[in-house]
């Protein structure tokens, strides 16, 4: 039997996101298993996600705590828990400077953007204002800066002639839901490899040879 990697996932929202990784795991697309979920927002549906899928939903507030002590707490329950990764899914509040330092290299983060441009927590309206024809999404490993360190995969989405934010959202979203699990599959493999701002992909297999891809999408090397 495959070890499956063991995966803490960090989410503020609805958890969506999550959920792609939970549903490719079951299907065997990566050799992975989400054992943590954690949220420093109590009303965080990915924590019901994540009872309703067996997986372990903590909920950390933060309230009253400094940046550092609070991401202790989130260290503290990832290490009881063996994790190997760790995925930002919608987390809305930057890591500290110690957390990110100690998890270097085993922290990803997905982004709705094609960063470097558009950061922040509105990748998507601010794409749609700025007028742009092509928005996208974007998996990277995490480093000190918001939305700064190196990239793994990235998607481009075309802005449609009605697209409002919700749609392009929507849309942009869909493709997250692919290249989130993919990127936890090429690192189960290990094939990614950083060296400084770049990420080099090991050849292997594809999944736009595997599984459906979608019509007007662009999919970086190593999908």
């Amino acid at each position: 039997m495959v070890k499956k990697l063991r995966v803490g996932v960090l989410a503020s929202g609805g958890g969506t996101d999550l959920q792609s990784i939970i549903d490719a795991s079951k299907k065997d697309k990566i050799d992975a298993e989400v054992i943590v979920m954690i949220s420093e927002n109590k009303e965080a549906f990915a924590l019901k996600r994540a009872e309703r899928n067996n997986i372990r939903a903590i909920f950390l507030n933060p309230k009253g705590k400094d940046e550092e002590d609070f991401d202790k707490e989130i260290d503290k329950k990832l290490v009881e828990n063996n994790i190997e990764l760790v995925v930002g899914a919608g987390y809305m509040r930057m890591l500290s400077s110690c957390f990110v330092k100690k998890w270097y290299g085993r922290l990803i983060n997905i982004h709705p953007a094609l960063l470097p441009s558009f950061k922040g927590i509105n990748g998507q309206g601010d794409a749609l204002n700025y007028g742009v024809k092509l928005s996208g999404c974007t998996t990277h490993f995490m480093d000190e800066k918001m939305d700064h360190g190196p990239i793994i995969l990235q998607a481009a989405v075309k802005l449609m002639p009605d697209d409002d934010r919700d749609k392009l959202a929507h849309r942009i979203l869909m493709v997250e839901h692919q290249i989130l699990p993919r990127t936890i599959d090429l690192f189960a493999q290990g094939r990614l490899k950083i060296d400084g701002r770049k990420v080099t992909i090991k050849k292997g297999d594809s999944w736009k040879d595997k599984y459906e891809t979608f019509p007007n999408v662009l999919y970086s090397e190593g999908y």
